[in-house]
């Protein structure tokens, strides 16, 4: 028994763990959103996008998060506007923006001096987390959480229906564009943690797996933040003995229960059926 409980005597992965059970509701309980409205490669083009924002913000020696944040909400933002004000269908505009801003990002880096590293930044360093990086993730994960715990059923109602929200007096707009500040935030707190990259299988995993468990979605934001938990900490407990980085196998935890979320949906709709 001491064995199994030797990892949560290093600080390290006591700060590991709580960060992810910070992170983990608000990503999750905003990955359910995502996958119920389509934008699942929003927040992939919007994790991409923060990287100039984070590089522009060290050279101008301000908190790397503001330019995060900054950069996030002008590609979420200006993704939205260029979709409502053109003939280009939503997945087009995404790979041409997030991948444009990505590459940005990549030649400025490569043009500085600079102590910022890379890796921590592409794949975080959950390991290597301290106090400021808990506030923060803390602090803004559960603004996100609460916000998204008040008003989930007004988002949910301008997901379905837009025009159905509008005519019963919801502020579309707000809501809408309110819902990609909430993404950019997001990639934010899970900067410094699960990094650029692998935000994205947070913003996803949780929503998709809790969308084939369920059929109502209260109880979908509650399966989403439950996947979201029992992935993370197992992931970075399992990382401890396989001697692995903990946000690859917190990702490959996610992937096995989609697919195992994936089969338990088939077999039931295949029994379903043969019943039927």
């Amino acid at each position: 028994m001491a064995d199994l409980l030797m990892p949560f005597q290093f600080p390290f992965m006591q700060n590991a763990m709580l960060i992810v059970a910070l992170i983990a509701p608000a990503a999750a309980m905003l990955s359910a959103f995502l996958v119920l409205k389509g934008w699942s490669l929003m927040g992939d083009a919007t994790s991409h996008a923060v990287l100039p924002g984070v590089v522009l913000a060290y050279l101008a020696g301000i908190p790397l998060i503001i330019g995060a944040f900054l950069a996030g909400l002008v590609c979420a933002l200006g993704t939205g506007f260029i979709k409502d004000n053109s003939r280009i269908k939503q997945d087009t505009v995404l790979g041409v923006v997030f991948s444009g801003m990505f590459g940005l990002g990549i030649v400025i880096y490569t043009q500085i001096e600079t102590t910022l590293h890379l890796d921590h930044i592409l794949f975080g360093n959950m390991l290597g987390v301290g106090g400021e990086e808990l506030w923060t993730a803390g602090l803004i994960s559960g603004g996100v959480a609460l916000i998204l715990g008040l008003k989930w059923r007004d988002f949910l109602a301008e997901s379905f229906d837009p025009i159905q929200a509008k005519m019963i007096g919801l502020p579309v707009a707000w809501l809408h564009y309110g819902l990609l500040a909430i993404l950019s935030a997001t990639i934010v707190a899970m900067l410094s943690s699960v990094g650029i990259i692998l935000s994205v299988a947070y913003l996803i995993a949780p929503g998709a797996i809790a969308f084939l468990l369920t059929r109502r979605f209260a109880a979908m934001l509650g399966v989403a933040v439950g996947v979201a938990l029992v992935a993370g900490l197992t992931g970075i407990y399992a990382s401890f003995w396989i001697d692995a980085a903990p946000a690859p196998t917190i990702v490959l935890i996610m992937t096995g229960m989609f697919l195992i979320a994936l089969a338990w949906r088939r077999l039931r709709e295949n029994r379903a059926t043969a019943t039927g």
